[in-house]
């Protein structure tokens, strides 16, 4: 998964809080548009230009839309996953200790540790890590997932380190999944799994598709619990774009096939494949062997 945009009305204070909040470092900052990320794994610090860094957030100023209207489909969280608990430990700290009241919750899902978060526009945040896969557990196909209560202050009491939070924002963190808020499972499926190529890891009913590539638990999701019967967005605060790399030039290819197939209109520029899902969710898909 790529960075996700959001389009934010008040560019100053969102920065702050992805910057001073989650702890990622500004890789651009250009007019009416900031991107913010972390080091590659194994990267190093952060260099001039952010080099070695990989997007995480990029926002876009747009102060003359309005916020969605409660119940429409969108963005439900972008997750942030960390290589351990220590660098998430020191984002749970920064964000908690700075943003007290952007926290939301936390959860032992079994495949990992969840904490979230809103930022100041009402966007979900989940800053997580995962355990080893050696440590997950399928059944009939489907990924063992639980929401155990995680509390906070003794995660940070077992995991907080002065020299992660020193380092933070020269620390591994990427996109580890996103959430979508939808209209409907079925679509969903029909979309993210049929055409655009996922598969399903997970499944409640008519309430929320987990879905994945390479055996991950997911790499998406999609829920209804506060927007079943949604229709296509209008424009607002909130998505802006969500961005997928696939492997390789034949992957994209066979991606965009399916989707003329389905009828689903594409836009190619040569270097990502872009289209829409049925709630006008704008997705991007590219590959490192483009442009």
């Amino acid at each position: 998964m790529g960075a996700v945009t959001l389009r934010v009305a008040d560019l100053d204070a969102m920065t702050a809080f992805y910057r001073d909040g989650v702890r990622l470092t500004v890789l651009v900052q250009e007019g009416a548009r900031v991107v913010l990320g972390r080091p590659v794994p194994g990267g190093g610090s952060v260099p001039a230009g952010g080099a070695l860094a990989v997007p995480v957030v990029v926002l876009e100023h747009e102060p003359a839309l309005r916020q969605a209207s409660p119940g429409q489909a969108g963005l439900f969280h972008t997750a942030v996953v960390f290589d351990d608990r220590a660098d998430l430990a020191a984002a749970l700290y920064s964000v908690a200790t700075r943003y007290p009241q952007s926290f939301t919750g936390s959860a032992d899902h079994l495949v990992s540790n969840a904490f979230y978060f809103t930022d100041p526009e009402g966007n979900g945040v989940e800053l997580y890590w995962d355990r080893d896969r050696t440590e997950w557990s399928w059944t009939h196909g489907s990924i063992d997932m639980d929401t155990v209560p995680i509390d906070p202050n003794a995660f940070l009491r077992e995991h907080l380190t002065a020299e992660a939070l020193e380092h933070a924002d020269t620390r591994p963190g990427r996109v580890g999944h996103v959430h979508l808020s939808v209209g409907d499972v079925a679509s969903a499926k029909a979309f993210y799994v049929d055409t655009l190529g996922f598969a399903t890891t997970a499944a409640m009913g008519s309430q929320a598709l987990f879905v994945s590539a390479g055996g991950y638990h997911h790499h998406m999701a999609m829920n209804t619990w506060n927007s079943r019967g949604a229709g296509r967005r209008q424009q607002a605060l909130g998505l802006g774009l969500v961005r997928i790399e696939v492997p390789a030039v034949d992957d994209l290819g066979a991606l965009t096939a399916r989707m003329q197939d389905a009828g689903v209109q594409t836009a190619d520029d040569g270097r990502t494949v872009a289209f829409e899902d049925p709630w006008a969710n704008r997705i991007e898909v590219t590959t490192a062997g483009r442009g």
